[in-house]
């Protein structure tokens, strides 16, 4: 049951290989089995290529199932329709685009089992460049605040720098009074005198106008340290908007380019492994002998290319025959008086017609 089933696989043709021997039976249930475990292996390639677009187990092996099947369609088609001839050129120029396709096939399924077995590998990989990614977007964003942020703390220094340029000024002030009514400046007069009360007043005038200007400078620092807080929440909330798009970042394309980030030797093995398995039914049929399943194949397709040559000549000649023959009627027939004069008689009555139907619409006419 087992080998049929595998000689199903191979694309043979049962009736012919029942007439072979156990040996020929083998060969055929081999290549049958390597083109059924082939398809195994893209039914487990495609489910796992899939999963990671999909995200879903049902889907994954629904769709990788159906891809296993594919390429279980295609190799038992290339397997089936080489044919061995006399010419081994000849053979390896007919398999040639069959051996094309399969190392098409043969990449199609590596790839996807070279992620998985370099899966480590490839996440660290991609948490290096997904870190990489996290800073750039951090970047880029504050690219967008930071003038308005420098603009803001910027106004903040200059308001802090008038407030201290005004308390330097009454500092002054209130140096110059001291030293007045110590009489070690100005009028140098001990005492508190006129001048000394003038100083005094315009200290207490530039006090009132630092108290003032230091309320209002605090409302303006507090309302710029309140828009600086406002810009960098919207920072912090675009920052965490983005970053599941740069977590998520680890599709079936990112991991591909992950992969050949990695070192070539070991995908070049995987690759060729897989190559040899996808190649080796088409190899086996090139450069085996012609076996006994291969001379009953030909010596029957060969009776049938003989039958229909045989069938189509005979249609050409019963074609030729029959021609003749009819224009040999139809001269013979033409050449008989009487059908002659029944047609003209009937081309009269015709005419007469005609002209009895063109003299009756005329007059309608008229």
């Amino acid at each position: 049951m087992l080998q049929r089933f595998f000689i199903f696989c191979s694309g043979a043709d049962t009736a012919i290989l029942d007439e072979c021997s156990p040996g020929e039976r083998t060969k055929y249930a081999g290549i049958g089995a390597t083109v059924f475990f082939t398809a195994v292996m893209a039914t487990i390639a495609g489910a796992y290529a899939l999963y990671t677009v999909f995200d879903n187990y049902y889907s994954a092996i629904f769709f990788g199932t159906i891809w296993g099947l594919l390429i279980f369609n295609l190799d038992r088609f290339i397997v089936s329709t080489i044919k061995k001839r006399n010419n081994f050129f000849d053979e390896l120029i007919q398999a040639s685009p069959r051996i094309a396709l399969a190392i098409i096939i043969a990449i199609v399924i590596s790839k996807p089992l070279e992620m998985k077995i370099f899966e480590k590998e490839i996440n660290q990989v991609l948490l290096t460049e997904k870190n990489e990614m996290t800073l750039a977007n951090k970047d880029q964003l504050a690219l967008q605040y930071t003038p308005s942020v420098t603009a803001l703390e910027t106004e903040i220094e200059g308001l802090k720098k008038e407030v201290n340029d005004k308390e330097a000024e009454v500092n002054a002030l209130y140096d110059t009074y001291i030293t007045e009514a110590e009489g070690t400046a100005g009028t140098q007069k001990l005492g508190k005198g006129p001048v000394y009360k003038e100083k005094r007043d315009k200290h207490d005038a530039e006090l009132a106008a630092l108290a003032e200007l230091k309320k209002t400078n605090a409302e303006k620092i507090t309302a710029a340290e309140a828009q600086i807080a406002t810009l960098a929440t919207e920072y912090n909330t675009k920052v965490a908007d983005t970053q599941p798009v740069i977590d998520g970042f680890d599709g079936l394309m990112a991991r591909v380019n992950a992969l050949n980030k990695l070192p070539w030797l070991p995908s070049l093995f995987i690759f060729l492994l897989f190559l040899a398995i996808e190649t080796s039914p088409i190899l086996a049929k090139l450069l085996s002998p012609k076996g006994a399943y291969d001379l009953k194949l030909e010596e029957q397709e060969s009776a049938l290319k003989s039958w229909v040559t045989q069938q189509k000549a005979q249609r050409d000649v019963l074609v030729t025959t029959d021609r003749d023959i009819n224009n040999r009627v139809y001269a013979d027939i033409a050449e008989e008086q009487e059908l002659y004069d029944y047609k003209r008689k009937r081309a009269r009555e015709l005419m007469q017609m005609q002209a009895d139907a063109f003299y009756k619409k005329q007059k309608s006419v008229l």
